[in-house]
């Protein structure tokens, strides 16, 4: 024992007295200089202590309050305030002890198995009843050290009794109510006692694994969340569009994390890699207001979120009054828990849950929540390969299906030469020569826009030779925000030819500067606004969320290349009024269709080509 300077000493009345039993280990001048300030220390001998004789040490009732035994001396120390020695021992476990006999009969317990549950005290005379059986057919088990008496183990549960199987690896009881315990059942063997004798006498160890128990079942339900989380089940997610996938798996988190933890609210943000701006696109709970705060994956300046992301490392906010990391927290909130969305080394974004009380979460909730954050990543990721790899593939097959025609188109060129020479001496067959030259040159380049991806729109020429108006969309102005010249050119020529007044905006600064003014009563208003999702400066969400600025809050819809959705726009813009997404490359004249749609009221988030 090292010395040191002692704590502040009490006074000599509030010191509880503490025996020292001397002995090889124990050196009562080290001890009596340590413990001094807290306790009125006495000593004695191992062999010959307080009240005691020579090898039968007797602590008498009232004598001393705790007592410093060597190790070596212990087995001199027959009675503790006149209560055996083996009892106060056994008494002072944190499991439950009995003697018991094999028709059930309780013949001793330790104050750990009387505080047991009545229920499972009840239900120990039928466990120890069919250990007895089990045990006399079973009297050896094989172990590292060859044969040993074989033992039973149950698993019980406060309330529901019944169902333990015996055995030296026997299972019990499934689904935990209130409390779980493992009972052990070994028999009692005396000298003498010879192999096949019947079990007269059982002992009985009873131990609490309710706080196990608890976390093997969340350790359960998180695997089985997680799994189901990333299950793709081809049929259902083939007819869905991006919108009711990232939708139905927002539907599958929700569900899950309440089930495993309690929250008010739940909020799930992804980090955009060029700004680090943490951007809501799954929430429950959450107050629009607290929805549009900027928060940014940084360790100062944008609270408990930011800091998560930036150092990847999960944070318990006990209470928000007092920690002054929790700004931007939402005013109910009092304490929550964040966790990183991490795939491998790289933070995807944050997972937040918050209570209106405080202290609602442990460090035990933290470690849960972090687990199922991995599996909320890993099915985030796959979904964004999901889209990402139809995009590839609608790529690649339409290019192998232009390599396929070219060659069948050539020798159609070719034939289409020699029909040609043929026309001039049959002038009726020109009209029809030049009609197949057209449709060849038609099918190389629709197979040319199709292989050209999302850059490219379909049924260009048709819908650009329409000059008609249409009585829906006469003098309706409309805003095309795209960052691609090409794709807003034909867009705004189309609308033109049908009757609207278009506005173009070349990126979404543009789009957002002329909107903000509209807000502001500069200029005329806009009764339908159409913007690409991914572009260089603001994404389609913010382009959207710039709309609601104005009192018109005309309606808005969205395009994206294949579906590809990086800041997950469609699923915030649908949650607040969104009136369809386009998948490029789309048909340009179902792109009319939906424009009909929206300036005519019809309500509703659609898909105009699937994804």
């Amino acid at each position: 024992m090292e010395r040191g300077v002692p704590a502040r000493a009490m006074s000599e009345s509030d010191r509880p007295k503490l025996l020292i039993l001397r002995g090889r280990h124990v050196r009562p001048d080290d001890a009596r200089y340590a413990l001094s300030d807290r306790y009125e220390v006495v000593t004695g001998a191992g062999g010959a202590g307080v009240g005691g004789v020579a090898g039968d040490t007797t602590i008498g009732q009232g004598q001393v309050d705790a007592v410093l035994v060597d190790a070596e001396a212990l087995p001199a120390v027959r009675t503790l305030a006149g209560v055996p020695m083996s009892q106060v021992l056994l008494d002072s476990i944190g499991e439950g002890v009995c003697l018991a006999g094999s028709d059930g009969r309780l013949l001793w317990s330790n104050r750990f198995y009387e505080s047991l549950p009545e229920d499972i005290r009840r239900g120990m005379a039928g466990v120890c009843i069919e250990s007895a059986a089990w045990l006399h057919d079973h009297p050896m088990a094989s172990g590292p050290s060859g044969p040993a008496p074989a033992s039973c183990k149950f698993e019980l549960t406060s309330g529901q009794v019944g169902g333990a199987s015996s055995g030296t690896s026997g299972a019990g009881a499934a689904g935990a109510l209130t409390r779980v315990f493992d009972v052990f059942v070994s028999p009692v063997i005396s000298a003498g006692t010879n192999a096949g004798t019947r079990v007269e006498r059982l002992a009985v160890v009873v131990r609490d694994v309710t706080a196990a128990a608890r976390i093997r079942s969340k350790m359960d339900a998180i695997s089985r969340a997680g799994a189901e989380l990333v299950r793709i089940e081809a049929d259902a997610i083939r007819k869905m569009n991006v919108v009711e996938r990232l939708g139905l798996l927002e539907q599958k988190i929700v569900r899950h994390t309440r089930d495993l933890l309690q929250f008010d609210r739940l909020v799930i943000r992804l980090m955009d890699e060029p700004t680090r701006r943490l951007e809501v696109v799954m929430s429950a709970g959450l107050s629009p207001t607290v929805r549009e705060v900027e928060c940014y994956a940084e360790p100062d300046g944008s609270g408990i979120a930011g800091r998560v992301a930036s150092t990847g490392s999960a944070y318990l906010c006990r209470d928000t009054l007092l920690d002054d990391t929790a700004t931007g927290s939402c005013e109910e909130t009092r304490s929550s828990l964040t966790v990183p969305l991490l795939l491998h080394d790289r933070t995807l974004g944050v997972m937040q849950l918050e209570s209106a009380k405080a202290a609602a979460y442990t460090e035990e909730d933290l470690q849960f929540l972090e687990i199922f954050a991995r599996h909320i990543a890993v099915a985030l990721h796959m979904l964004d390969l999901l889209i990402i790899e139809r995009s590839a593939v609608n790529q690649s097959v339409t290019g192998r299906v232009e390599g396929e025609l070219n060659e069948p188109l050539a020798d159609l060129a070719g034939e289409i030469r020699w029909l040609d020479e043929a026309a001039g001496k049959a002038p009726e067959m020109a009209s029809h020569v030049a009609r197949i030259k057209a449709d060849v040159e038609a099918i190389r380049k629709r197979v040319k826009e199709c292989a050209g991806g999302p850059q490219t729109l379909l049924g260009v020429d048709r819908a650009l030779a329409s000059r008609q108006k249409d009585p829906a969309l006469i003098d309706k102005r409309v805003l095309v925000a795209d960052n691609e010249e090409k794709i807003r050119r034909i867009i705004a020529d189309v609308l033109t030819n049908r009757g609207c007044k278009v506005t173009v905006a070349g990126s979404g600064g543009d789009a957002i500067a002329l909107l903000i003014k509209v807000a502001a009563g500069e200029g005329e208003g806009f009764d339908l606004v159409i913007s690409d999702i991914k572009m260089p400066d603001h994404n389609g969400y913010e382009v959207f969320a710039a709309t609601r600025l104005s009192a018109m809050k005309p309606p808005v819809i969205l395009m994206t290349g294949f579906g590809y959705d990086p800041h997950h726009s469609i699923v915030r813009a649908s949650q607040e009024g969104l009136s369809s997404v386009l998948f490029k490359p789309f048909q340009v004249e179902r792109l009319v269709d939906e424009v009909k749609k929206a300036v005519g009221g019809v309500g509703g988030v659609g898909a105009a080509a699937g994804a």
